[in-house]
């Protein structure tokens, strides 16, 4: 719940509810004393779970059903409802279960059972799990190793100086000011303790050694392993101009970034972006709010054209000129002397620090060296397995099957599925990923909802007003819906993400 004394929305379940007011196929919202409750009516019966999703603490009874599952609208975590399992990230805490009792025709729900689902016996042991990276798909493969029941050793090594944090909230509550540094880990370090998770940060693995079954650190400890997933993600795509390595010129992909851009900003007035993309844009906007002039330089004709079209970039781009973004589009840069960005237009943008931020290279070097496939990433089968038996990849640094194509899709909730979907394989589900893209955009107060793949469409119909922030894109190719974004139409980006589903 929020920080207010206000009750939850809907009826107390603990002075009764008609048993006729549970629908068949939706959920009955409601609480139980300031708690909120949820109660499904599932082929076995009545089962009533929290109401508040474990991510960022969304209206789940505002969610969507798929049979004994509860969609969070925010950011779309899958719960059961039967035992309020987190079933699909960005959520990793179970919902807590309620007991139901009918008497008569009223359904009562008075306290908690604190259900656990069953803990299942992996198909095939791997005494010995190591994972490259920390960052999404790495945290989320280790918790769900555990989850399936792998007892054996379970090491994650990361390159960041930091343990797993949430790192879409770096461009925007964070850089704002408006996040305390402790909301920032995914976890506690007495959580990998207790789950017998060897976490090790500032950890760089310097070779993989296939044969021996062995990864090599850059002090020369060997640590061996008898599966391996690599999820070393991507890494900020550098302009080689004149004036971008001095000490004012900064990335944001890690919290060491988003820290000394902080820093930076500090006694800075002015900042300039180069770049105009989601992170770039997000970034933009969290420091205007704070108080800098900023200006953004890019090629295109609008931001984030390429990714959800021409009139939604410019609607995106209205709400921030609004806010006193300044734009300098169709314009490339040319170079920086610390104290100004000067465009290939000969135009002087003077500024304080500059952000850069032109897209990501997958971190494909160990796979590369260690004889794995790689083409625009780790090339893994419709099970994340890579050309090497017994070697996976998720994240960033993946490339797929998707439709009749290979990807890489670099949305965070997207590599934390890999990393679970790859988990369950490593330890023989064999089970193909097919999970839809899913990833949410924050400018100025307003979430854009996104799901499916595009990669390139041939029509998009917009229903609703885009000034009224009410409208559902649709993107189509071939005649093919293929991904739809939203704004003000949680549920129905659910649906429509229900209907992608391969």
């Amino acid at each position: 719940m929020s920080h207010t004394d206000e009750l939850p929305p809907g009826p107390d379940f603990a002075l009764g509810v008609p048993l006729a007011s549970v629908p068949a196929e939706g959920v009955l919202g409601g609480r139980v004393g300031k708690e909120a409750v949820l109660i499904a009516r599932l082929d076995d019966g009545l089962h009533a779970v929290g109401a508040t999703c474990t991510h960022y603490s969304g209206p789940l009874a505002e969610g969507l059903r798929v049979g004994d599952e509860i969609r969070c609208p925010w950011h779309h975590a899958f719960f059961s409802i039967r035992d309020g399992f987190a079933r699909k990230s960005p959520a990793f805490g179970r919902l807590p279960t309620w007991r139901v009792d009918i008497e008569g025709d009223t359904v009562f729900v008075r306290e908690q059972t604190h259900a656990k689902p069953p803990t299942p016996q992996p198909r095939t042991r791997r005494e010995r799990i190591v994972i490259i990276g920390g960052g999404a798909a790495g945290f989320a493969a280790a918790e769900r190793l555990r989850d399936l029941g792998h007892t054996g050793a379970l090491t994650m090594l990361s390159a960041d100086a930091d343990g797993p944090y949430d790192r879409p909230n770096l461009s925007k509550d964070y850089l704002v000011g408006n996040m305390p540094e402790d909301w920032i880990p995914l976890s506690s370090q007495a959580h990998y303790d207790r789950r017998k998770i060897d976490l090790r940060v500032g950890t760089k693995v310097v070779s993989i050694d296939p044969t021996a079954r062995e990864v090599v650190l850059r002090e020369g400890d060997r640590i061996g392993y008898d599966a391996l997933l690599i999820a070393t993600g991507a890494a900020p795509r550098p302009l080689r101009l004149p004036g971008f390595d001095l000490p004012n010129v900064f990335s944001l992909r890690s919290l060491t970034d988003a820290r000394a851009i902080i820093a930076a900003c500090a006694n800075a007035r002015s900042v300039a972006f180069v770049g105009a993309g989601f992170i770039g844009m997000e970034a933009a906007g969290a420091l205007r709010e704070r108080g800098l002039e900023v200006h953004v330089v890019a090629p295109d004709a609008v931001p984030m054209e390429r990714a959800l079209g021409a009139d939604i970039g410019a609607w995106i781009q209205s709400l921030h000129a609004a806010k006193g973004v300044q734009f300098h589009l169709r314009e490339k840069p040319a170079s920086f002397d610390g104290k100004a960005l000067v465009v290939e237009s000969g135009t002087r943008i003077p500024c304080d620090a500059l952000v850069v931020g032109v897209g990501v290279a997958p971190r494909t070097s160990l796979a590369e060296e260690a004889g794995l496939k790689v083409d625009d990433g780790i090339v893994v089968d419709a099970q994340l397995q890579t050309s090497l038996p017994d070697h996976f990849a998720a994240g960033d640094v993946a490339r797929f099957p998707i439709g009749d194509q290979l990807a890489r899709v670099e949305h965070w909730v997207h590599a934390e599925r890999m990393g679970q979907a790859a988990a369950a394989n490593i330890l023989g589900a064999a089970a193909a990923f097919d999970d839809v893209p899913f990833f949410w955009t924050y400018h100025q107060g307003i979430d854009v909802r996104y799901c499916g793949y595009a990669g390139k469409w041939d029509r998009v119909e917009i229903d609703g007003a885009l000034e009224a922030q009410d409208f559902t894109a649709r993107y189509f190719r071939e005649g093919v819906l293929v991904a739809a974004a939203s704004v003000g139409r949680d549920l129905e980006n659910l649906a429509i993400e229900a209907s992608l589903h391969r």
